[in-house]
């Protein structure tokens, strides 16, 4: 890493670069080296920030994002939390940082079948969402999707139908129909309608 050389090994934008190539590697499956880059640049700007910076729960919460999808739900949760609070003080409860921290801890907690804990949080992530951006920015659609997926495993099929409509409409005025985030909301959607036949 040139920053790296010209910077020291400490410096926050080596941080901020080893986060980066963290991101790529965990695009690309590498999930091992994801993990120990994600931790060094978590540790640099611990070192150099203090453990209650910003900057630090977006480490938290990266981290958090490679063990979810890993499955690592016990070293994640602890992730996740810490990041939304840090957030939480640094930026106070309705700040838009809060929200995607709300949705990965809501991810994490409905892959472990938590729903009556993670609806919460869902429910308040779109709030935030839409608070800050208005009803019908991608942000609130992708809210509604994944509350509405939620809503879908509990068997709520109704309301999670109502969801999946709005963001699919939201999402096909802001991108268009052909968009890929479009497709993956409508596919969710009719799934959905298959299973309420």
């Amino acid at each position: 890493m040139i920053d790296e050389n010209e910077l020291g090994k400490d410096h926050l934008i080596v941080a901020a670069d080893l986060n980066n190539l963290a991101g790529l590697l965990q695009d690309q499956g590498k999930y091992a080296e994801a993990k120990s880059i994600y931790r060094r640049s978590l540790e640099i700007r611990e070192k150099e920030l203090g453990p209650d910076h910003p900057d630090v729960a977006r480490s938290l919460n990266n981290l958090a994002g490679l063990l979810l999808a890993q499955g690592k739900y016990s070293e994640a949760e602890p992730l996740c939390r810490r990041s939304i609070a840090i957030k939480e003080k640094a930026f106070g409860s309705d700040h838009p940082s809060v929200s995607s921290s709300l949705n990965i801890l809501a991810a994490l907690l409905q892959a472990q079948a938590k729903y009556v804990e993670a609806e919460p949080l869902y429910r308040r992530s779109l709030a935030i969402w839409e608070k800050t951006f208005g009803s019908n920015h991608c942000y609130v659609a992708t809210s509604l999707n994944n509350l509405a997926g939620l809503l879908q495993v509990k068997g709520e099929y109704s309301e999670a139908e109502l969801l999946s409509r709005r963001a699919v409409a939201i999402l096909e005025k802001a991108l268009g129909a052909d968009h890929p985030n479009t497709i993956i909301v409508r596919n969710n959607l009719n799934e959905l309608l298959r299973k309420m036949r």
